[in-house]
């Protein structure tokens, strides 16, 4: 069913980080419904194929291959969509790298990069946004953000920094819109662990190869609730139980998980597997080839999160649960 506006046209929308893992998946999802969808990354072969799956459903698609640390390349791609596509009413900030290593062993520029790509961008892709949707006072952006925008883990520093960060930079615009009375909206979407390529790509100083911190979730888990963010006025939404539970753990217990961490946040990230020292990492250029969404652990990955549906439907959890609760509460007095 094709996804409208309010003016009953297709929805143009603008994915950063297309090309590969949970943007690809975004790109899929919004493609389901027929959206017009700008696509940015830097990876070429992955932008093609995104194209291909976009067109193949029915969709519209323009590729804008950037390097979205580029807040000049970011703002020219927003005037190309906007001038194929129309007036652009959804843009996901979703693009990232990160670098697997002690803070110790890392040099000054592998932190720049990482703020650059995975904090930064996000501010350029929200003021290029912001510079369409405020005259015409409408329109969504969607943070793509993580559990790690709260609770840290070691050998990401600069990662976690960048997503604590987002989270600081989406707080403080939301005020901001709320005081301006605007009805353009931003909502932030925190996310557990994936099954994504990066973790065959992220550049690592660990002698074995990178896995995302289990329990694992399908990348498709992430995308429906990016899809749902946009659509919905959630001002956040928390996707899968080990998220949340990282979430509320850091903000009860932060003493206790940094020893936790300390003790398991090392092996967790890896898997027994010995890495090549030599393979080819993105942390400063794509690495060649159509990747897809997925990633190599799908043998471990979960298709579907029970937290997500019930955290989609919590309105109607509640009043089940103030149901049930009455219900109960009549039978005890009915008993006495």
């Amino acid at each position: 069913m094709p996804s409208e506006d309010q003016d009953g046209r297709p929805e143009v929308v603008v994915v950063t980080g297309a090309s590969a893992g949970v943007g690809r998946a975004v790109v899929r999802e919004f493609a389901k419904r027929k959206a017009k969808i700008g696509l940015l990354a830097r990876g070429e072969d992955g932008l093609a194929g995104a194209r291909k799956e976009v067109e193949a459903a029915g969709g519209k698609a323009l590729v804008i291959p950037i390097d979205v640390s580029d807040a000049e390349q970011v703002e020219a791609a927003a005037a190309a969509v906007e001038e194929a596509f129309g007036p652009i009413d959804i843009w996901v900030n979703n693009a990232m790298v990160s670098v697997l290593s002690p803070v110790k062993e890392m040099p000054p520029e592998e932190f720049k990069r990482v703020t650059d790509v995975t904090y930064l961008s996000y501010v350029y892709g929200t003021l290029a946004a912001l510079r369409r949707m405020l005259p015409r006072d409408r329109g969504t952006i969607v943070q793509v953000g993580s559990a790690l925008a709260y609770r840290s883990i070691p050998l990401q520093s600069a990662y976690c920094g960048a997503k604590h960060a987002v989270k600081g930079f989406t707080d403080a615009l939301r005020s901001e819109l709320i005081h301006d009375k605007s009805r353009v909206r931003i909502t932030m979407v925190q996310l557990p662990a994936h099954n994504t390529p990066q973790f065959s790509w992220i550049k690592t100083r660990m002698p074995n190869h990178p896995q995302p911190v289990p329990p694992i979730f399908q990348p498709e888990v992430a995308a429906e609730a990016i899809y749902w963010a946009a659509h919905h006025n959630r001002r956040e939404l928390t996707v899968g139980w080990p998220a949340a539970k990282a979430i509320w753990g850091n903000k009860i217990i932060p003493g206790f998980l940094d020893w936790y961490l300390a003790l398991k946040g090392y092996g967790g990230q890896q898997t027994g597997e010995p890495v090549d020292p030599n393979r080819p990492d993105n942390l400063w250029r794509p690495v060649p080839g159509d990747h897809g969404a997925r990633g190599i652990f799908s043998h471990r990955a979960k298709p579907d999160s029970i937290h997500l549906r019930l955290n989609l439907h919590r309105g109607t959890v509640i009043a089940a649960g103030v149901i049930a609760l009455m219900l109960l509460a009549t039978g005890i007095f009915i008993w006495y």
